[in-house]
């Protein structure tokens, strides 16, 4: 004795009629199969697909972040090239000075009168006069 299993049909038996769903499986195989003309090309539609929103956010992440980072870094080389005599400055630890000797790469800081430290060229965050002036407008904004 053989024991019956229901079986799933998704073609009709003959003399019958098929049912909706039938027709819907049909019709979505029937697309997965023969819209895609060579299957190398459908695979390389998705790659591209897939690798543009990718290279969008490299762009705009270059524009954003990476641009700005290299233009401000450039602003500072050309500040510590144009340093001379004379200026008043900050350096990167919050020390202000004022330049009495430059060499290469050593600058001389007279913090005090009589009082001389030796820095690195690139230790040098800033002009005074800039520093001062975002302090100034920063205790003029928590002022109000």
């Amino acid at each position: 004795m053989e024991a019956s299993l229901p079986r799933s049909r998704t073609v009709p038996a003959a003399g019958e009629e098929a049912t909706p769903l039938d027709s819907i499986l049909f019709s979505l195989l029937a697309q997965e199969q023969g819209g895609q003309g060579t299957p190398g090309a459908a695979g390389c539609q998705g790659m591209m697909g897939m690798l543009f929103p990718i290279l969008l956010m490299f762009v705009i992440i270059f524009f954003l972040i990476i641009r700005p980072q290299q233009k401000q870094q450039r602003q500072l080389q050309e500040m510590l090239k144009a340093l001379k005599k004379g200026d008043k400055v900050i350096t990167a630890s919050g020390i202000f000075g004022t330049i009495v000797n430059l060499n290469d790469n050593v600058v001389t800081l007279e913090v005090a009168k009589n009082v001389h430290l030796r820095i690195l060229r690139a230790q040098v965050a800033g002009l005074q006069s800039g520093a001062l002036e975002k302090a100034g407008e920063e205790a003029a904004t928590e002022g109000k």
